[in-house]
């Protein structure tokens, strides 16, 4: 490690105890000049360092430039922030120490903070650094807790997309893949507490017990399946279908403020659900009875009140016949629930909307989600 062509009657110190104890030193004679440098530090440099001047390899930033010997042997205890000049540039601390006279000064260099980045750039090994070194231990540390850290960021993700889940399960009819009950409750809680206007229909199934008494629950099921698609094909995006019941369904509509727009849609799905439903060659009929609602004809809208109104209209449509629609007008003026009678009067014939396949669809005032192959979204 030492230059033949330096001087020789220097006293020498033992560069390879130097090099075991401070793999990353350099010896720098009082002329600028370098004369031994360790081993792992040599491995840092394109070239032999022995017998070049310090101040071509290295930029001392900090404290304030140090240009010369005598500045460095100056800043002897100081903590330095080097900077190679040869790339890739790799910052390093350090302090010097003066030696005898005549001797130059012993500087000795880590990473400090870039210790990650070196290792990987040079290819470090244990080996590479001092026996009494913590840096590869620690280095062990922050891998095993990156390590760690991402095996619990990856476990939290499959818990939050369990929960995730298991939340969307718990909202969700097993059977149709509609929202159920729960999410209903919800979703009207949710619009009344936003102050949110909404329509309101119950849907409920004509003759689905003859269906299941002649062909069996299977083709019930089967219908139901296909009454979920209708219910989702004659609603927009953002609208809820619910299965409530065995064969009753309801639907939210946020943003509907009048009845009105709510006669054509139950007049589609009265028209689509009054086709036959084939199921396996067998022709399985059922209509739907449909009473409705909307939360801006109440003071103070409450979910239990809506509900119990559009189930009266239901039933009003079935009494008139089935496979038609009722829409409830309940009395503003009125806090308790009204006896039937009375439910019944406020039931005008102009309000029941009976089915007229002649008549041309007016149509819904915003767009119906409608897939042209029939399929449910």
């Amino acid at each position: 490690m030492l230059a033949t062509d330096l001087p020789p009657d220097l006293p020498s110190l033992d560069i390879a105890c130097l090099a075991r104890l401070m793999p990353m030193f350099l010896w720098v004679l009082p002329s600028g000049l370098i004369r031994a440098v360790g081993p792992t530090l040599r491995k840092l440099l394109p070239d032999d360092p022995v017998g070049m001047p310090f101040f071509d390899l290295f930029t001392i930033r900090r404290p304030a430039a140090a240009p010369g010997m005598a500045e460095l042997q100056r800043l002897s205890g100081a903590r330095l922030h080097l900077l190679l000049r040869p790339p890739p540039g790799t910052g390093f601390r350090g302090i010097t120490v003066p030696l005898a006279a005549g001797q130059g000064a012993l500087v000795n260099l880590s990473f400090g903070i870039e210790v990650a980045d070196a290792v990987r750039a040079h290819h470090l090994t244990d080996s590479d650094f001092a026996p009494t070194d913590l840096t590869v231990e620690m280095l062990y540390l922050a891998e095993a807790k990156s390590a760690v850290m991402q095996e619990l960021h990856e476990l939290n993700r499959r818990l939050q997309q369990a929960k995730a889940a298991a939340e969307e399960q718990a909202l969700t009819d097993t059977l149709t893949g509609l929202a159920n009950r729960r999410a209903m409750d919800q979703a009207v809680d949710r619009l009344i507490a936003d102050a949110t206007p909404f329509g309101l229909m119950h849907v409920d199934l004509d003759f689905f017990k003859q269906v299941n008494d002649t062909f069996g629950h299977a083709a019930g099921d089967a219908v139901l399946q296909i009454v979920a698609r209708v219910l989702r094909d004659e609603t927009r995006v953002g609208d809820l279908v619910a299965r409530v019941g065995g064969d009753e369904f309801v639907l939210i509509l946020p943003g509907i403020a009048q009845t009105d727009p709510l006669g054509p849609v139950a007049q589609r799905i009265i028209a689509r659900l009054s086709e036959p439903i084939d199921y396996r060659g067998q022709s399985c009929r059922v209509s739907a009875s449909i009473g409705m609602t909307v939360s801006t004809l109440y003071p103070r809208p409450r979910p239990g009140r809506l509900l119990s109104d559009a189930d009266r209209a239901l039933y009003f449509s079935k009494s008139q016949g089935r496979a038609r629609a009722t829409a409830y007008t309940p009395d503003p003026e009125e806090e308790g629930e009204p006896p039937q009678a009375e439910a019944d009067r406020r039931m005008a014939p102009a309000a029941t909307v009976t089915l007229d396949t002649s008549a041309p669809d007016p149509g819904l005032n915003v767009a119906p989600r409608r897939l042209t192959n029939g399929a449910a979204p």
